[in-house]
C-alpha cells in the first residue's frame, strides 16, 4: 500500500476539499505518485470517471471534487477515488451510488444501518486507489467530532483507525470560534480516535497571522497537538469549481457587467460549476437567484440548471413564481439555457411514472420547448464527445441523467453526441435544451455563444485557468503550511 495521509474537519466546509486538492497538487511538484480518496461523499455535483474493467458501462459517478483532486494529481479519475456518493432527493433520503453506480436509495435512518456493508467497498476501493502510487491524500466528511454517529462511521475516524491512516485535524477561523472546534473536538474524541490526530492546521485567515501566534498556544495547552501552519484565505480557490450547494448560500452578485446571466438556485441544483466558465468571462456576471428573489429582469440569459430531483424543483420553480418571470424574460427577448434536468423542465410535461423520483407522477413543465420527459430507471453516465450544431464547433462533457426527452423541437438539435442527436432548440433559436453538461467549459463554443448574445469572449482557456489555481493553492500551502511534516507522517 501507498503511505496514507487524512484531512478531516472541526466541521462542514472547513475547506478540506481546496486543501486536499492543493496538498495533492504540491506532492506531484515534487515527483510524487499522489492519488485522492475520499470514502464517503455528499453532493449532487457528481462528475464521470471510468469504471475499470468494465468496457460495456459508459462510467461511473464519483464527486466532482475528486475530480478535481486527480486533476491536482495529473491522474485519470476513478470510481474509486470516491466509494460511496450520496446524492440527496429529498430533506431525508438520498440515492446512494457505490463505486459509481446505483446501489438504491435510502432515508438517512436507514442509510445507517447500510454503512457496515459499504465499508467492504470503501476497503476495497482504498486497496485499489494505493496500487502503484507514493501517496494517498484523503478527505473526511462533516466532522469526527459526530461522536452520536461513530459506531457506524465510515467517513472519518470510522475508516481512519480500520485503515491506520493519521489525520490532520483542518479548523476554519473565519466562522469564528476555532480554538473551541478544535480543542472541543480534542475533548469529546475517545483515545482511540484521538490518537490518530497528529496535529491540526488552521484554515481561512484573514490579514497577519501572526495574530493567531497566541491562538495556537491556547490550542496546544489543551490538546498536545502539533500545528502544521495557518493557511490565509486562498483567492485563487475562487477560480476552482466549487464542491457543493454549500458555497451557493454565499455567492453574491458581483460588479455590474456586460452580460447578466440569472440561474435559479433549485432545491435539488446539481452539477451547477456548468456556470463556472461563464463566471470566468471578464464580461458576465452570474447571479445565483436564490428562492423567494425575483429573476432580474435586466438579466440577457437564464440558465436552468441541473437537478437531481426534476418534478419537485419544477413544482418549486412555479412557487417561486419563476415561471413568471422567466416568460416575462422571454417576452422581452431573452434567451435561456436548461441543461440536463432544466431540459426537462423547458418542455411542456415531465412524467415520472415509476415513481423514480418520488410520489408525485408528473407536472406540466414550463412550455418553452415543445417536448416531453418521461423518466426510465435505466441511468446514462458517461463522459462524451460532442458537436455543437449552432456553430459547429466541438464540445467535451458528460451526461448523467434520467428520461428520454421527445417531442417536435428535437428535430432542432442542439448537438451531436456521439453520434447521436441531442437536445432540442426553439424556433427564435432563443430558448436551447441539452443533455450535456460542461458545454460551457469549451471555449470556442463559449465564444462563439456569447457573441451571439452581443458579448465578447471566448479568449479565456477555462482548463489552464483551473491549472493556474491548483498551482496557485499549492505554492501558498508550501509557504504557509510545513508540508513536509505533514507528507513524513503519512503511514
Amino acid at each position: 500500500m501507498a503511505r496514507a495521509i487524512m484531512l478531516q474537519g472541526t466541521g462542514s466546509d472547513v475547506g478540506k476539499t481546496v486543501l486536499v486538492a492543493g496538498l495533492c497538487r504540491a506532492a506531484k511538484k515534487r515527483g510524487l505518485k499522489v492519488r485522492p480518496f475520499k470514502p464517503q461523499n455528499m453532493s449532487n455535483n457528481a462528475a464521470v470517471a471510468d469504471i475499470p474493467g468494465d468496457n460495456n458501462h459508459g462510467g461511473g459517478e464519483i464527486g466532482r471534487a475528486q475530480w478535481l483532486q486527480a486533476i491536482a494529481c495529473g491522474v485519470p479519475p476513478s470510481v474509486h477515488m470516491n466509494p460511496v456518493l450520496l446524492k440527496p432527493q429529498t430533506d431525508v433520503g438520498a440515492q446512494v451510488i457505490v463505486q459509481g453506480k446505483v446501489f438504491g436509495e435510502a432515508r438517512a435512518r436507514d442509510y445507517q444501518a447500510l454503512k457496515g456493508r459499504l465499508m467492504d467497498a470503501v476497503l476495497e476501493s482504498w486497496g485499489k486507489v494505493g496500487e502503484g502510487a507514493d501517496l494517498v491524500i484523503v478527505e473526511g466528511a462533516g466532522s469526527p467530532a459526530e461522536i452520536n454517529l461513530r459506531s457506524r462511521d465510515i467517513a472519518n475516524m470510522g475508516f481512519a483507525t480500520r485503515a491506520d491512516v493519521p489525520v490532520v485535524l483542518v479548523g476554519d477561523i473565519d466562522r469564528g470560534g476555532v480554538i473551541a472546534s478544535v480543542a472541543g473536538t480534542h475533548l469529546i474524541l475517545p483515545e482511540e480516535d484521538r490518537r490518530m490526530i497528529v496535529g491540526y492546521l488552521i484554515n481561512k485567515f484573514r490579514g497577519d497571522v501572526s495574530l493567531f501566534d497566541e491562538g495556537i498556544k491556547a490550542i496546544e495547552k489543551f490538546t498536545d497537538w502539533r500545528c502544521f501552519g495557518v493557511v490565509p484565505w486562498l483567492k485563487a480557490a475562487a477560480r476552482l469549481p466549487s464542491e457543493d450547494s454549500v458555497v451557493l448560500e454565499r455567492l453574491a452578485s458581483g460588479e455590474a457587467r456586460a452580460l447578466k446571466v440569472a440561474v435559479p438556485m433549485l432545491g435539488r441544483i446539481a452539477n451547477f460549476d456548468d456556470l463556472d466558465p461563464l463566471k470566468a468571462e471578464p464580461q458576465v456576471e452570474v447571479v445565483f437567484v436564490p428562492p423567494g428573489k425575483k429573476l432580474p429582469p435586466d438579466a440577457g440569459l437564464v440558465v436552468i440548471p441541473g437537478s437531481k430531483s426534476t418534478i419537485g424543483d419544477l413544482l418549486k420553480f412555479r412557487e417561486n413564481g419563476w415561471d413568471r418571470d422567466l416568460a416575462a424574460h422571454r417576452k422581452r427577448g431573452g434567451h435561456v439555457v436548461g441543461i440536463c434536468g432544466g431540459f426537462q423542465m423547458l418542455g411542456r410535461m415531465v412524467r415520472d411514472p415509476d415513481g423514480i423520483e418520488g410520489s408525485v407522477m408528473e407536472a406540466e413543465g414550463l412550455g418553452l420547448l415543445d417536448v416531453e420527459t418521461v423518466m426510465e430507471p435505466e441511468k446514462t453516465v458517461r463522459n462524451v464527445s460532442a458537436r455543437s450544431i449552432q456553430f459547429d464547433l466541438p464540445l467535451e462533457g458528460y451526461e448523467i441523467h434520467l428520461g428520454r426527452t421527445t417531442g417536435p423541437d428535437t428535430r432542432r438539435p442542439s448537438a451531436i453526441i456521439n453520434g447521436a442527436e441531442d437536445g432540442a432548440i426553439s424556433a427564435d433559436g432563443k430558448v436551447i435544451g441539452t443533455y450535456m453538461h460542461g458545454l460551457f467549459g469549451a471555449d470556442g463554443f463559449r465564444g462563439k455563444f456569447l457573441e451571439s448574445l452581443g458579448i465578447k469572449g471566448g479568449d479565456l482557456d477555462y482548463r489552464a485557468e483551473v491549472e493556474r489555481a491548483l498551482d496557485e493553492v499549492a505554492a501558498e500551502l508550501e509557504t504557509h503550511l510545513d508540508c513536509d511534516a505533514i507528507f513524513s507522517l503519512a503511514r
